[in-house]
């Protein structure tokens, strides 16, 4: 995976000038589909493409493993104050956001689907609409460094994308429990939600204190690393132990860690050298990450029926995402004097890509499953290679848009 990553980077770079993740994935995707077209004249092609796939847990691989480091590094490297500032529309967009997304893509693909002949009941809908809602947040990171967003835009969209997937997974856990039989009451649900993603965040900070008294007594450059590294990972395992939400655990544990670094700023934990073995960490897993979203393709079973989902599952998910971004950011407005955001360029950012993918690939072996995942692919490749890569162009006509008084407070207006 490393090496098929290296290769399709300098592709990427050299040839296509696309954004590294972006040019992977796409590359990846072209040589899996080639694999499946040679592997009409060679057999073997496919069967060894299918070992190598077989070799590895990507549900696993997502959720225990990579998810982990990559949620620290975007938590830990963001800017502290601008998400401070824009912590109402984050806590709107991550919490209400994420609900609303769910039940309105649920919905409508539950009215929808029987037009198309297939069976949809709501609880597959619903599951649906769980794992495709919150943006992730390794494709959002990735993209917002790349594009240079307003500050403001990059704390609303990353702040979201770091909390709501959180949230979605909480929220798709408790209805997979549904779809094995239990019925979660709604104070059931709620009482879910609060504990697991309360206690989650709480982990987290408490983690990060600890690490951060233990970083101000030594002065090991080394150690240091060593402790950022078992924040990132000892205490996801120790949430995901404790069945409390672990991707917001280690994203608490990095702001919380960054926080405590700006209220210290004579110690070691400032040192530059940790913030840039984070950023390539994060760089060079998000790379390998994209070839593994790539070559998922030849395990995700395409045929006509769910192929036509899937294309209907792209528009109900961008049109629900832009009406729930639409609400909230109109509110916001309404109640907080100089608010500031981008309707448009909330719904066209909010990236999904690995962890819905996972958590797809997670769902039993229901009647509904073949569709979710291919509806899943779907969306997170669109999402992906459309969205992700327009950004840049989406950003500066919006911005050209403005008019010149306007554009000295960034994109203030703009929806």
């Amino acid at each position: 995976m490393v090496t098929m990553a290296a290769l399709f980077g300098w592709l990427s770079r050299r040839w296509l000038r696309l954004p590294l993740t972006i040019g992977i994935m796409l590359l990846t995707v072209i040589g899996s589909l080639g694999l499946v077209s040679a592997s009409n004249f060679f057999p073997g092609l496919r069967m060894w493409a299918g070992m190598l796939l077989g070799a590895i847990n990507f549900e696993n691989l997502i959720l225990h493993g990579l998810l982990s480091v990559l949620l620290f590094a975007g938590a830990f490297l963001l800017d502290i104050e601008a998400l401070f500032a824009e912590n109402l529309a984050i806590a709107l967009l991550s919490v209400v956001g994420t609900v609303a997304s769910t039940l309105i893509t649920a919905g409508v693909l539950y009215l929808v689907l029987p037009l198309i002949g297939v069976d949809g009941p709501m609880i597959d809908c619903l599951l649906f609409g769980a794992l495709i809602s919150p943006t992730d947040p390794i494709a959002v990171l990735e993209m917002l460094k790349r594009v240079g967003a307003p500050k403001f835009i990059q704390a609303q969209l990353a702040g979201e994308s770091l909390f709501n997937d959180g949230v979605g997974a909480v929220i798709f856990l408790a209805l997979l429990e549904a779809s094995r039989g239990a019925t979660p009451t709604p104070a059931h649900f709620l009482s879910i939600l609060t504990i697991e993603a309360g206690g989650g965040l709480a982990l987290g900070v408490a983690l990060a204190w600890l690490a951060s008294q233990l970083m101000r007594r030594t002065d090991a450059f080394q150690v240091e690393l060593l402790l950022t590294l078992a924040l990132a990972t000892g205490g996801y395992a120790l949430a995901d132990h404790w069945h409390l939400s672990a991707p917001l655990a280690a994203v608490a544990a990095g702001i919380a860690l960054r926080r405590f670094e700006h209220k210290h700023p004579i110690t070691m934990i400032t040192s530059e050298r940790i913030d840039v073995f984070w950023e390539v960490i994060d760089e060079v897993l998000n790379a390998v990450l994209f070839v593994l979203v790539g070559f998922e393709v030849l395990a995700i079973p395409f045929s006509r029926l769910p192929l036509e989902v899937g294309a209907l599952s792209v528009v109900i998910v961008t049109v629900a995402r832009f009406g729930v971004i639409a609400a909230i950011i109109s509110l916001l407005r309404w109640t907080k004097k100089g608010f500031r955001s981008s309707i448009r360029i909330l719904s066209w950012g909010g990236l999904r890509g690995g962890l819905s993918l996972a958590l797809a690939l997670s769902v039993p072996h229901i009647p509904g499953r073949t569709w979710i995942l291919v509806a899943t692919y779907s969306v997170v490749l669109v999402s992906i290679v459309v969205q992700g890569s327009s950004m840049e162009w989406v950003l500066k006509r919006l911005l050209a848009e403005e008019t010149p008084p306007a554009v000295e407070d960034e994109i203030q207006g703009i929806s």
